[in-house]
């Protein structure tokens, strides 16, 4: 069944989808009579079918409204070093498929890839994008925020918003596990680029109530390392039960 997200509230039994919603709608060749899902911003699940569609809109009608139970009950917050190349599209797309809430992209020492400011407005855009389409495709009950791209150390600050922060080094550190005996409510996780972080970075994020810690012996590519880690994370939060 195809899933869209409302910019607003649904108050009444019909409701009209215009915009890229609408052109998402005809190109997936919909017609009158087929079921479709709408998410709310208040995570309302409303269920519908088509009546209509015209030039101005698609008309739903409304059937059924639940809260949508897809989310995780933890907030994962992942502070993404950039990695090279489009290895960040893949990143965002299947973090969210996987329930992370927040993407904060950052640069770090060792980072190779280094846009600037209006290279890295395009980005977002274009990962944002890539977020709202995993989420459609995954059911999601959010469409998961990127985030404007900060320095390690503006990272560092935000940490402060968590209850827990897990810092993955491949120099080491504790276990999943036992960083999250105690359930949080919402959890950041750093993730380093090709070649990771530096022993100065590593301190400084520590420094600000991360917790360092291990994903094994073996080193993960910079793409593979945010989806073991956030899998790990929503095991431990039993959020893959």
């Amino acid at each position: 069944m195809a899933w869209f997200f409302s910019k607003n509230e649904i108050p009444t039994d019909t409701h009209v989808i215009v915009g890229e919603n609408a052109k998402h709608i005809k190109v997936l060749r919909m017609r009158e009579g087929e079921a479709l899902t709408i998410v709310t911003p208040s995570q309302t699940q409303c269920e519908g079918e088509i009546e209509t569609l015209s030039a101005d809109g698609v008309t739903v009608k409304i059937l059924s409204k639940q809260p949508c139970r897809n989310e995780p009950d933890v907030f994962v917050t992942l502070y993404q070093a950039l990695p090279k190349g489009d290895k960040m599209d893949y990143i965002i797309q299947k973090c969210v498929e996987l329930g992370v809430s927040r993407v904060v992209p950052m640069l770090t020492a060792r980072c190779v890839s280094r846009p600037d400011a209006k290279s890295l407005r395009r980005k977002r855009e274009r990962w944002q994008k890539i977020a709202l389409q995993a989420a459609m495709q995954s059911r999601r009950g959010i469409i998961p925020e990127v985030a404007d791209c900060v320095t390690l150390r503006e990272a560092a600050e935000l940490t402060k918003q968590n209850d827990k922060t897990v810092f993955f080094y491949e120099m080491g550190g504790a276990s999943v596990k036992e960083i999250l005996a105690e359930k949080p409510r919402a959890v950041g996780m750093f993730i380093g680029s090709e070649g990771g972080f530096e022993e100065s970075e590593a301190a400084l994020v520590c420094a600000s109530g991360a917790q360092a810690a291990t994903l094994g012996r073996r080193i993960l590519r910079a793409e593979t390392a945010p989806l073991a880690a956030l899998s790990v994370i929503m095991y431990q939060t039993d959020n893959f039960s």
